[in-house]
């Protein structure tokens, strides 16, 4: 009888290298992306509600830019786009303010190519704050 002898603990090696490092890959990405979604979507929140609590459009304007830069840099998110538009005019009863956050969040270890990283995503978020049928305009 021949005696078997086999390198398992090589054979684990390799195997667990050439799954669990795809693995572990695709998890810090999808959380990445996670992160930036969630960030987008709380800055959009916030700057839409710093935005009524101002009195004037261009206060707003600036309140709902500084929010949401905050929110953003709490999550990590640059290069993010925050814009906002009143909904018929601004600080009316019954109109709405609304704010879109956009930005484009590269994948981990993605090279640049020419400047831009060969791998990324766009996230996005709006959010529609109503002024209040029932307020009296300022």
């Amino acid at each position: 009888m021949r005696r078997e002898r086999g390198s398992a603990t090589v054979e684990f090696t390799w195997l667990t290298l050439l799954l669990l490092v795809p693995l572990v890959y695709i998890v810090v990405a999808v959380f990445q992306t996670q992160r930036a979604a969630y960030g987008v979507a709380a800055a959009s929140e916030a700057a839409a509600r710093a935005f009524m609590q101002a009195d004037t459009p261009e206060q707003g304007r600036a309140r709902a830019a500084l929010a949401a830069r905050l929110v953003l840099a709490d999550h990590d998110v640059v290069g993010a786009v925050v814009s906002t538009e009143c909904r018929p005019t601004c600080f009316a009863p019954g109109s709405t303010v609304v704010v879109r956050v956009r930005s484009s969040q590269r994948l981990p270890l993605a090279p640049d190519l020419f400047g831009d990283p060969i791998a990324a995503f766009d996230v996005a978020s709006t959010h529609a704050e109503p002024f209040g049928r029932y307020r009296v305009a300022p």
